[in-house]
């Protein structure tokens, strides 16, 4: 099959759509509505980006969608970005929605008095964002209005740069490993309109560089790509047919603090100036999902999977014994459905496996008689018959074995 047709088939729209994950609606255009089976994965995602932050040191914030136009002036947003903000009037007074998380995070760290012994501070946050883009640019999960990015904003000590982005590199290795992608890493320098002086730049592009050269990372240079405040790494990670997809980025900036007077008492009882790390990892929720469904084709490993089995009774008097098993199944934290109609066997095996479920689960007298199940997997067919215990745990091996 040719790599276009092989695209084709693996459309996250079309996908989207057959396997009942999202839809898209004139009434909101750009943004996506998630539907149950969608939610799983989506939640999926987030476990798994809330246990490993978790673990990395990360303590979680939110902010609020909105907040006032002067806000977005102070960051410099306003002139950089004003024309993908969406505005709001309320008691006479001007909001912005927020485009990106970064200023909430500040405020945060204004919040309350900081000392040098709690840095680095590193704040994550599953942040909903809006940015209006041009209705023909929209493009499923992929180009949206409204989508959430896994921020997280750490506020160091200038002598802590190295180590944290050498850490945040390391993260960011883990979580696409663990998604099986190959990725690729750009450099992106000083843009033609920027904020601050040269020389911080300077300082800041060799800063990056170093800790990709220590670490002896393959990196390429793409001149002038970086955002308004400072330089950036990229991560594009490579899908299943090879395609390159942009989703994590490393920013390192010594603007926004200055613009909003951010400071910590040093160890000599005078006030510092930190630098901010802008850093995402998925890039969007919305936009990894998509390349997700694409890379898969749809056939989820059994952890992400909305619905792990299908459980299939040969006739109604089987029904009662396969809701029994169905609970024992959810009570074990497993995802999974009966099929009661009343259709021939083989047809509700093909629509399972048409609905990309990785396993099914038979039941007639014979495995009412023993408490057993006829296992199939999907594109593998009969495993033969186990008993409900057996089932789970070899469900639970393979879900852990993948997470």
């Amino acid at each position: 099959m040719s790599n276009q047709l092989e695209a084709e088939k693996r459309n996250h729209r079309k996908l989207g759509q057959e396997l009942e994950l999202f839809t898209s609606m004139d009434e909101a255009p750009g943004m996506p509505f998630f539907l149950p089976n969608g939610m799983v994965i989506r939640n999926e995602l987030e476990n798994l980006w809330r246990k490993k932050h978790k673990k990395a040191g990360y303590q979680e914030i939110k902010t609020p969608i909105m907040l006032k136009q002067e806000l977005w002036e102070q960051s410099g947003h306003w002139n950089h970005y004003h024309e993908n903000m969406y505005f709001s009037n309320v008691d006479e007074q001007n909001y912005a929605i927020k485009p990106m998380n970064c200023p909430g995070a500040i405020l945060i760290f204004n919040n309350k008095r900081r000392s040098y012994r709690e840095l680095p501070i590193r704040f994550a946050e599953l942040g909903l964002v809006h940015r209006h883009e041009l209705s023909g640019s929209l493009n499923g999960l992929l180009r949206v209005r409204s989508f959430t990015q896994d921020d997280a904003h750490l506020f160091v000590r200038v002598d802590q740069i190295e180590s944290e982005i050498d850490k945040i590199l390391e993260l960011v290795d883990e979580f696409y490993s663990h998604f099986g992608f190959e990725y690729k890493v750009e450099l992106s320098t000083r843009p033609e309109e920027y904020m601050g002086s040269e020389k911080i730049w300077d300082k800041a592009e060799l800063a990056l560089e170093s800790v990709l050269k220590s670490k002896g990372v393959n990196y390429q240079i793409n001149p002038g790509d970086g955002a308004f405040y400072g330089p950036k790494i990229d991560f594009h990670i490579l899908d299943s047919l090879g395609r390159s997809w942009q989703c994590g980025t490393v920013q390192l900036d010594f603007q926004m603090p200055q613009k909003f007077n951010c400071a910590y008492v040093g160890e000599d009882n005078k006030l510092h100036l930190p630098v901010l790390i802008h850093r995402a990892i998925y890039g969007s929720v919305e936009r990894f999902m998509a390349i997700l469904i694409e890379h898969f084709a749809g056939e989820f490993p059994l952890w992400l999977a909305p619905v792990q089995a299908n459980i299939i009774p040969i006739s109604d008097s089987h029904a009662v014994f396969a809701n029994e098993v169905k609970s024992q199944l959810e009570s074990a934290g497993l995802r999974v459905e009966v099929d009661y109609r009343a259709e021939k066997m083989g047809l509700k095996i093909r629509e399972a496996e048409k609905q990309k479920i990785p396993y099914m689960l038979v039941i007639g007298d014979k495995e009412m008689e023993n408490q057993s199940l006829a296992l199939r997997k999907r594109k593998e067919g009969n495993l033969g018959v186990m008993s409900i215990q057996e089932t789970i745990e070899r469900f639970i091996k393979e879900i852990n074995r993948s997470r």
